[in-house]
């Protein structure tokens, strides 16, 4: 039998709101799977979020570098020992020469800078992860690092026309996006881009909370589920922050779109959260 220690205990209760024992119960019955964990929960109407980040014990910071033209730019995750390096600013300018170096040229060793660090701050320094997004046709790629440097969001949005990059509008339009991203982290930018298999737990689960009911009325409640789970995880779906939700991100996007006389499309995104484990 797995060891069903208080630590993982109170890792489920944070991930799912569940009560202690419901958590104990479920990580028994799972032999102390997190992950099959939170679906049980979730499948018994116990867990209040369908899906949480899962934050490791370590710190950090994200750092972005977009080139000039705003046509590339990376994300790159800094790991460090001590939220007292994570501010140094002497860490801050290694995590912003790295990111600038991987986004003038993605291959380049940078090891040599890593190990400089570690001497200079007496912790175990880790590029944790990097990745690098290039225009396709017209647009640009725009970065948003929140306070803190904990969230990271790098994003390409494309125009139909080259002269409306140019524009205040549409420039306006990328910076209101990536702050909706990190704000909502959502999943994917619409429903074509989820997994699958996300789809397909999300149906199961929510058939699995509503099993007693009759079989009619079964599918229409899944639908509907399945339909608020995409208003909270696909991009384009969600409430647009900026106006209190009121419209969805596709509606302003539709928008600024028609004020400009062209067609926007919000390609992808990478949003990186120092520490980040998602479960769910």
């Amino acid at each position: 039998m797995a060891d069903i220690t208080p630590a993982l205990i109170a890792k489920l209760r944070e991930l799912t709101n569940a009560g202690m024992m419901d958590c104990k119960k479920a990580l028994v019955e799972t032999q102390g799977d997190l992950q099959a964990a939170v679906d049980v929960l979730r499948k018994r109407g116990m867990a209040s979020a369908a899906r949480k980040a899962l934050r490791e014990a370590r710190e950090g910071v994200i750092a972005q570098h977009i080139l000039p033209g705003s046509k590339a730019g990376v994300l790159v995750e800094f790991n460090c020992e001590t939220d007292f390096v994570a501010k140094n600013e002497s860490f801050r300018a290694f995590c912003d020469t790295v990111a600038r170096t991987l986004a003038a040229s993605p291959g380049t060793d940078v090891e040599a800078l890593r190990v400089e660090q570690v001497a200079k701050t007496g912790e175990n320094i880790r590029i944790a992860r990097h990745q690098r997004l290039d225009v396709t046709g017209h647009g640009i790629v725009a970065a948003y690092i929140h306070t803190g440097a904990k969230i990271g969001v790098l994003a390409e949005v494309g125009a139909g026309l080259p002269a409306t990059v140019e524009k205040d509008d549409f420039k306006q339009l990328v910076r209101d996006i990536t702050l909706q991203i990190a704000a909502a982290s959502p999943l994917a930018v619409s429903r074509d881009g989820l997994d699958p298999a996300i789809i397909a737990k999300e149906r199961e689960i929510g058939a699995e909370q509503v099993k007693n009911k009759p079989p009619q009325a079964i599918a229409k409640i899944v639908e509907g589920k399945l339909e608020k789970f995409f208003q909270t995880v696909c991009l384009i779906d969600q409430g647009f922050v900026k106006r209190n939700a009121e419209v969805t991100v596709k509606e302003h996007v539709a928008g600024v779109a028609k004020q400009l006389g062209d067609e926007i499309v919000i390609r992808r995104f990478l949003r990186f959260q120092v520490g980040e484990a998602f479960v769910g």
